[in-house]
């Protein structure tokens, strides 16, 4: 049991979870005078202390598989290298998966969230992406917003953040605010002249990740590993670029171990109080405040609000239209790799460049009628003399008979031939695909859990059908060997499994009508006007692009609704 202790003051505003949605509205309404308490359920950062990005696995015993031999292998948590805030299993808040369903929730747990270590590509949604009804297939809903109308906020979080790039005039990945384009690397300039004997546009890769001095930040050195975090804050993270700066204001309070259990409501009906556990006093506290926003992830942002009953609110906070825990997507996946001899006895030298690929491929086939499957995909690239971990060289092992000088030699002249490439598509809404509080099970804090049920559908699996064939055709026109099998057989063991992309999404979807989505075009709760969701819960689709600055984009515009209608007196 806990002891419940209630605070006597009034927040401005609540603000649960620090990712990008919640690093966003942070700095937006800090910036426009709003006084701001933010609740993360993890500790806070010390990017000196937490990031691992210099680190070589020379500097421990286990060479990186981690003190348990898990964190490696993806049992556990994202990698032993990557910065302490992500994890695939916690012990202490578990979830549960439908009986015949596949589900894997990845969560953060430290200021920040998943923006210390996510892969920092930053795309915009294309006009149809808001709007499939554009693209006259029937399927999928549109968002009660236009391009235009989040393209001046994209503009805006792409000036602020930093985003490198270049403008290539293509309606599946529409033209941002960029800084310079870093140069592409030897396995990326082969894979571009492939690719564009296929007819296959192959263009730098919009990355937020400053290639030139930005606000104050540094620009990547390519010093490191970008993917552990970044100690200069090079590249783009909620907590060194939005949420450390927006406490320098003096209007940013910051609750840390603070894990959410409920949103209180008056007799309205409206917000009133969020319900936490210090998890570090095992005491249950209460903020009061004016206004609510959740932003604690999609799926997150879902249980509270499944969690937070009332007599208002029987059905859970703001689903008088029961879509919450409805159209739960992820993006689909599937990865193929080849050797291409052409790479074969370079000099090795380091082309590690900033983590990730310089060049990728947007969706190349808007206008094709022959395909079999709705919607699109985009292609990421990989490559290179990358640093050696645990299992690098697996593959050369099991096919080397010998040992010893010989598999060095040969462990060395495949070193770098290796290309690999992600496809990343866009997933349809279905009905079997959602998440809900499962009865029985309850975490460390006496929480009720969410329960995942997730199937693909035929339109995905076509899809990846298609990436194979795709990744292929680009490999063999290097004058590569796939890596795998030449016809995929079995679509449904390739793709990836449900939540592994990590894009989860839609399950608190916006819309015009109260009677079929939980908010209207700000994020803000139809049933409690002074609850707003600001994480990726409310997209209606999920396009082939991630999400990343889209939810920075309609978090900065529903910040400045919510300043706006603080002023005056709505909210």
């Amino acid at each position: 049991m806990f002891q419940t202790m209630r605070g006597s003051s009034v927040a401005d505003v609540v603000v649960i979870g620090s990712g990008a949605g919640g690093g966003t509205v942070a700095h937006v309404l800090t910036s426009l005078g709003v006084r701001v308490t933010l609740l993360e359920a993890g500790p806070l950062l010390n990017p000196a202390k937490d990031y691992k990005e210099h680190k070589t696995p020379f500097d421990y015993p286990h060479r990186g598989a981690g003190p348990d031999g898990e964190s490696y292998f993806g049992r556990k948590d994202f990698g032993f290298f990557s910065a302490p805030t992500g994890y695939w299993q916690i012990d202490e808040e578990p979830y549960t998966v439908s009986p015949g369903s596949d589900f894997r929730w990845f969560r953060s747990r430290i200021l920040g969230g998943r923006t210390n270590h996510y892969g920092r590509i930053t795309l915009r949604f294309a006009d149809y992406d808001f709007k499939p009804s554009l693209l006259g297939d029937g399927l999928g809903d549109d968002w009660p917003v236009t391009y235009g109308d989040i393209a001046p906020y994209y503009d805006t979080a792409e000036r602020f953040i930093g985003v490198c790039g270049t403008r290539e005039g293509i309606r599946s990945a529409p033209d941002g605010e960029y800084l310079p384009a870093p140069a592409p690397r030897v396995h990326e300039v082969l894979i571009q002249k492939s690719s564009a004997r296929l007819g296959i546009p192959c263009i730098p890769s919009r990355m937020a990740i400053l290639t030139r001095p930005h606000n104050g930040r540094p620009a990547c050195h390519y010093c490191a590993e970008c993917g552990r975090g970044c100690i200069t804050a090079s590249n783009y993270s909620s907590s060194q670029v939005q949420i450390m700066p927006a406490l320098k204001t003096g209007r940013l309070t910051i609750v840390a171990n603070a894990m959410a259990r409920e949103i209180l409501t008056d007799s309205n009906g409206r917000a009133s109080a969020v319900s936490y556990v210090d998890k570090t006093t095992r005491t249950e506290k209460q903020i009061r405040c004016r206004v609510v926003v959740l932003a604690a992830s999609a799926c997150e942002s879902t249980r509270l609000l499944l969690n937070s009953k009332s007599s208002r609110h029987s059905n859970g906070l703001a689903n008088s239209s029961g879509v919450v825990g409805r159209n739960l997507t992820d993006t689909v996946g599937y990865s193929l790799s080849g050797h291409v001899p052409a790479l074969a006895g370079m000099p090795k030298h380091n082309s590690d460049g900033y983590s990730g690929g310089h060049l990728y491929m947007p969706w190349f086939g808007l206008e094709k009628k022959n395909k079999d499957f709705p919607r699109g995909y985009h292609i990421e690239i990989g490559g290179g003399y990358n640093m050696p971990m645990v299992g690098s060289f697996n593959g050369v092992c099991r096919a080397h008979e010998g040992y010893g000088s010989s598999l060095r030699k040969a462990i060395l002249e495949n070193y770098g031939c290796t290309v690999g490439f992600s496809g990343r598509g866009e997933m349809i809404p279905n009905p079997n695909s959602y998440c809900e509080i499962d009865p029985h099970v309850v975490d460390r804090w006496g929480i009720p859990v969410l329960r995942f049920s997730f199937q693909w559908s035929d339109h995905e699996l076509k899809m990846v059908r298609h990436m194979h064939d795709t990744f292929a055709s680009i490999i063999e026109g290097m004058g590569g060997r796939v890596l795998g099998p030449r016809s995929l057989d079995d679509p449904a063991r390739a793709i990836s499994q449900p939540g592994a992309i990590i894009h989860e999404l839609g399950t608190v979807r916006m819309g015009s009508d109260p009677k079929t989505s939980a908010l209207n075009q700000y994020g803000q709760a139809h049933d409690a006007p002074n609850l707003f969701v600001a994480d990726a819960a409310p997209f209606v689709t999920n396009p082939d692009k991630n999400p990343t600055l889209t939810i920075c984009a309609m978090a900065w515009r529903a910040s400045e609704y919510i300043a706006d209608s603080m002023k005056k007196g709505d909210l």
